[in-house]
């Protein structure tokens, strides 16, 4: 047997790949977006109101992104470690305040349409959930 990494023959079950594609697309989508394309653009000398105009029409495709991918990665979890992790865990802790941000963001987004400071709070309270559970083990990978 090889003693490189990416010839073992451990395998991954479905959960922990969708939970690691899932991770991948919401939270390095929330860092690239606010970190990255917005100070590119910035840079380029577009106009800060074309800036924010991109920004706005982005922000919440992503936002539903992450909703919709923490979703899924709540069902993982509850599917590897049962139901009762959900609330116990520090992942389904921060995957429940992910999905509660998002539903905050969308909410005062429609209710409240000039809730900037609170639409960039929640955006960013996502973002860092999000890192925060990039650190966290995969489920049912028997590590903690």
């Amino acid at each position: 047997m090889s003693r490189f990494a990416i010839s073992r023959l451990g395998t991954r079950n479905a959960g922990a790949i969708s939970w690691l594609l899932a991770q991948t697309f919401w939270v390095g989508g929330l860092w690239l977006l606010h970190f990255l394309v917005l100070p590119a653009v910035a840079k380029l000398g577009l106009a800060p109101l074309l800036v924010e105009e991109i920004a706005s029409a982005v922000r919440p495709l992503l936002v539903g992104l992450a909703g919709v991918c923490a979703g899924l990665q709540v069902l993982v979890l509850i599917r590897a470690e049962r139901l009762a992790s959900l609330w116990r865990d520090i992942r389904g802790q921060l995957l429940l305040t992910v999905l509660a941000m998002a539903a905050s963001y969308f909410g005062v987004r429609h209710f409240w349409g000039n809730g900037g400071l609170w639409l960039m709070f929640s955006y960013l309270a996502m973002a860092f959930c999000g890192l925060l559970l990039v650190l966290q083990s995969v489920p049912g990978s028997g590590k903690r």
